[in-house]
Order: C-alpha cells, then sequence, then structure tokens
C-alpha cells in the first residue's frame, strides 16, 4: 500500500509540473501577443538617429526576463534589448553603427562575431580579443581558475607571480624594466603611470601629444587631447600640460622642435621642472601615426636629459602586433641616443588585449622608480588588479602568441594586406589618400569623412566585414584584427572594399551621416 501511494504521489507531481510548465507558455505566448499588437515598428527603426523611439520603449517592461538565447534572438528581442539600452543606458555610452543599424553581437569565434540572427561577421577592427573570440585555451584557463578560486591580490598566487615573470622576459635588454603593477584596465595602468612619474619627478608637468588617447580617468583625460579638446564643453588642456603635434611624416620636425620647446618652457623661471612625455607606441585614434627615429633621438632624449620620464602606452600596440617587435615603442626606438642617453621608455602601460577580453592591464617600471614609490609609504592596492582569474588569462594569452607564431603571422599578413591595399590605392586614387601602419596595425586614408562612413558601413551591410573609423578628420578606417587574422581574412577584406570603393559616388554620399564604430 505505501509503494502504491508512493507511486500515486509521483503521478500527482508530475501532473501538477506538466500544468505548470503549460500555464508558463501560455502566459509568456500571451505576454508577446500583445507586445506584437501595440508594437509596430520595423528593424529599420532600430536606427538611432536622434536617440528616441517612444514607440518601442513603452512596450518594454524592465522586470520582464528577456527570451534571448545565448546565441541566438527574435526580432522582436532585438528591439527589447535596444530599447532597454536606450533607456536606461546614456547615449554617451556610444553604440555602433547607430546611425544606419547596430548590431546585436551574441558569439565570437577566431577572426568572426555573430549576430543575433546568427549572420557571421569578419572582425577587422577587435584588437582586444588579441588571439581570437573565444579562444579555447583563454576560456578553459579562466573557466579551471574561476572553479578554484578568485580572490584579491593581498595573497601569494603562482599565476600572478608566473605572468609578471612572463612580462619582465619580454622587455628589451638594456631597457632596465624589471618591476610589474598589475591593474584592471589600460585607463587604471595610465593613470597609475602618470602618479608613479609625479612621485619620481615631484612635477605634474607634462607633454602629450595632439590625438592622443590614454584612458577615461580624470587624469589620463588630461594627458588626452583626443578627449580634452571634444565635446560642446571640452574639459579644456591643464596649465600644466602642452600638447605637441603628433609626429607624423609631415610634422616630425615641428613635433620635435615642439618637445624641445615644452621642455624649456617647463624647466624655466618658477614652472618648476618636466614631469614626463606619454606617448603610444602607434597611435591609433590619431589615425595610425608611428613615431619616426628622431622622434625618439631627438625629442624623447630631450625630455630625459631634463630629468623627465618618457611613458610609452601600449594598450594598442603591443604584444605582437607590429610584427617584428613585441612592443610598438621597439619599431624606430634604437634605444640609445647619439648623445648616448638611454630613450627606452622608463614606463610601459598596457591593457585591452593582455587578457584576451579579460579585465587586465599592467604598468612595467625601473627598480629604481618602483623604490622611490615604495619608500614614499602609500601602499598600492588594487583589489582584482591581477586576480587568479584574468592573471590565467592574461599567461595563456601570452603562451598562444608564442606558441603560434603570432608575430611572424602579423608580419606575413600585414606585408600581405599593406601591398594590396597600395594597389587598390593606385586603382582608386585620389580616394585613398595613404596607405600606412606595420604588421596587424593599418590604416587607410581617404578623402573625406563623408566617403570613409560610407564605405565603413556598406562593408558592414553587404559584405558583412566590420571596420572601425578614427583620425581627427573621422576619415581613416584602421585595421587592427585578432593577431590570428590570415591571408585568406586579408584576401577577402581587399576585395570587398575594392568592390566597395568603386561604388563611391556623388549619389550615394549624399544622405551619408558619420558612422560610429
Amino acid at each position: 500500500m505505501d509503494q502504491h501511494n508512493y507511486h500515486y504521489k509521483t503521478y500527482l507531481s508530475s501532473l501538477l509540473f506538466l500544468f505548470t510548465a503549460a500555464l508558463d507558455v501560455l502566459i509568456t505566448n500571451n505576454k508577446k501577443n500583445q507586445r506584437s499588437v501595440r508594437s509596430s515598428s520595423s528593424r529599420n527603426k532600430a536606427s538611432i538617429h536622434n536617440g528616441k523611439d517612444d514607440d518601442v520603449l513603452s512596450v518594454v517592461d524592465p522586470q520582464e526576463k528577456l527570451t534571448v538565447t545565448p546565441t541566438t534572438a527574435s526580432e522582436e528581442e532585438f528591439h527589447q534589448v535596444l530599447a532597454l539600452r536606450k533607456n536606461y543606458i546614456p547615449t554617451s555610452v556610444s553604440l555602433s553603427y547607430a546611425n544606419t543599424e547596430p548590431l546585436m553581437m551574441l558569439r565570437g569565434d577566431g577572426v568572426y562575431l555573430y549576430d543575433h540572427t546568427g549572420r557571421a561577421f569578419l572582425d577587422t577592427r577587435n584588437n582586444v580579443a588579441h588571439v581570437g573570440h573565444s579562444n579555447e585555451k583563454v576560456v578553459n584557463a579562466v573557466v579551471e581558475q574561476v572553479r578554484l578560486l578568485n580572490t584579491n591580490t593581498r595573497y601569494l598566487h603562482p599565476t600572478m607571480a608566473r605572468l609578471a615573470a612572463k612580462l619582465i622576459s619580454k622587455m628589451p635588454k638594456g631597457s632596465g624594466l624589471r618591476k610589474v603593477f598589475f591593474v584592471n584596465s589600460g585607463s587604471e595602468a595610465n593613470d597609475l603611470a602618470l602618479r608613479l612619474t609625479q612621485c619620481m619627478t615631484k612635477s605634474k608637468n607634462m607633454i602629450c601629444i595632439a590625438g592622443g588617447y590614454h584612458g577615461h580617468t580624470l587624469s589620463v583625460l588630461n594627458v588626452s587631447p583626443y578627449k580634452f579638446q571634444a565635446g560642446k564643453r571640452p574639459i579644456g588642456q591643464n596649465k600644466n600640460i602642452i600638447m605637441v603635434p603628433a609626429p607624423n611624416c609631415s610634422m616630425s620636425e615641428r613635433s620635435i622642435l615642439s618637445v624641445k620647446e615644452a621642455v624649456s618652457n617647463f624647466c624655466g623661471g618658477t614652472n618648476g621642472n618636466v614631469g614626463g612625455i606619454i606617448m603610444e607606441g602607434g597611435m591609433s585614434v590619431a589615425g595610425v601615426i608611428l613615431p619616426p627615429k628622431t622622434f625618439y633621438t631627438d625629442a624623447i632624449a630631450r625630455v630625459k636629459e631634463a630629468g623627465g620620464l618618457y611613458i610609452a602606452d601600449e594598450v594598442q600596440t603591443g604584444f605582437g602586433r607590429f610584427g617584428n617587435h613585441y612592443w610598438g615603442f621597439e619599431q624606430n626606438n634604437p634605444g640609445i641616443s647619439k648623445g648616448g642617453i638611454n630613450v627606452f621608455p622608463d614606463i610601459i602601460t598596457v591593457g585591452k588585449p593582455f587578457g584576451n577580453g579579460m579585465p587586465l592591464g599592467a604598468v612595467i617600471t625601473t627598480e629604481r622608480i618602483a623604490s622611490v614609490f615604495d619608500d614614499n609609504g602609500v601602499e598600492y592596492f588594487n583589489t582584482f588588479g591581477g586576480n587568479p582569474v584574468s592573471a590565467a588569462a592574461g599567461v595563456a594569452t601570452m603562451d598562444i602568441i608564442d606558441d603560434l607564431n603570432l608575430q611572424q603571422n602579423a608580419t606575413e599578413v600585414g606585408n600581405y594586406l599593406k601591398s594590396k591595399l597600395l594597389e587598390i590605392k593606385e586603382e582608386v586614387k585620389p580616394l585613398i589618400q595613404d596607405v600606412r601602419g606595420r604588421g596587424l596595425f593599418i590604416g587607410i586614408e581617404f578623402l573625406g569623412s563623408k566617403e570613409t562612413s560610407f564605405l565603413c558601413s556598406t562593408l558592414k551591410d553587404e559584405y558583412n566585414i566590420l571596420t572601425s573609423i578614427d583620425g581627427p578628420n573621422d576619415n581613416v578606417l584602421v585595421i587592427k584584427p585578432p593577431m590570428i587574422f590570415s591571408v585568406k581574412n586579408a584576401m577577402q577584406f581587399c576585395s570587398s572594399l575594392h568592390k566597395v570603393c568603386r561604388c563611391v559616388s556623388t549619389e550615394n554620399l549624399r544622405n551619408v551621416s558619420r558612422t560610429p564604430t
């Protein structure tokens, strides 16, 4: 009898479970139908020219659970997500392709990103996924470590220590760079670099480069002309900051002279002394600018001769992107100037690609600078800077760069890509004004911003290729793909770009607006 009761109760429980599940489905479908009736917006309404779409916003209940699966979503769900973003996230948090049709990316694999419909996009712009989106080795390292432990950095942990040693092993001989601070991002890294500089030199006076960008904290915004000159009410340039022209081919001599004048200005009268200069190994948002050798031997040498420090921001260009060198600053840096001055960086900052998408950055400096900072007696504690999980991602990323010889890949694919782009330049001139860069860090400068926005949007819409627009005039496509980018990928990009270049016309450009990427 007891056994019969047991089976009977199990049967009733099963019926109750099925009834509840069926009721949930009915309620969910009813809600979807109601939303469908109230929302007549088409996919084209995803365009957010004015940041307003009341019809979409009115049908979204923020408490309602979205039914988006890990890799796919319906058009209705796309609009739900778009509406929630517009309703709760400020428009200053930019959305790529907002002038035409934004993308909802739900999956990545290698050099491809996949939107909510399963459509694959060749990614030529996301250098954060340095060794490829969802790289299996990085994913496994993160999953294995997060199962074991993720805690603050006051405890000993082998992965953090190993990662510091790996970083130091990649420093140029003779640079003296031997100490590592771990942080969570490039912005944090540059913020700490400025703090180290001030501690070492007792000066807040800094030289920065026009078009430079070093992050979003207040201290680094002050040395980022790309930001402090932007907006309707720019924050402006602090009196202890001197901006010099970017050292591109046509402006390098003027840039060098400006640095020397800045040093004299800081060191004269009651201005105290020079704190330092901060510069990217390869300037990305400035439109792909690689400082020439003379900038290091003349300008950097003058800063260091006056007691200032040189901060090399390698957030965009580090970890082998240039191919023939592991760090961007090595490209044209001889190490020692003609006058015998060491022109290696005193501080290097890294971020973005370091953890292949995990929050991880670092500041690498000399023993002398680290010692002065230590002696100041103020503890530097960054709760999760170099935490076990992020450190595991960093070790895996650096191992993959070596194991797959990705520096060599960057050289070979980069050379092929650049040669093909130069061929296209000759065929479509004057549309393409210049092709520059090194390895998998290439800039294609076009005639104007409208042409560039048209090309960028058409590559996305018609050819499933993602690109990035930069440069002071918004007329440079910056190519900085995952380091596993292949010759086949380069061929696909060049072929598609060539076709789109042929479509550029006055008629096609008439209604083009700026494409945010």
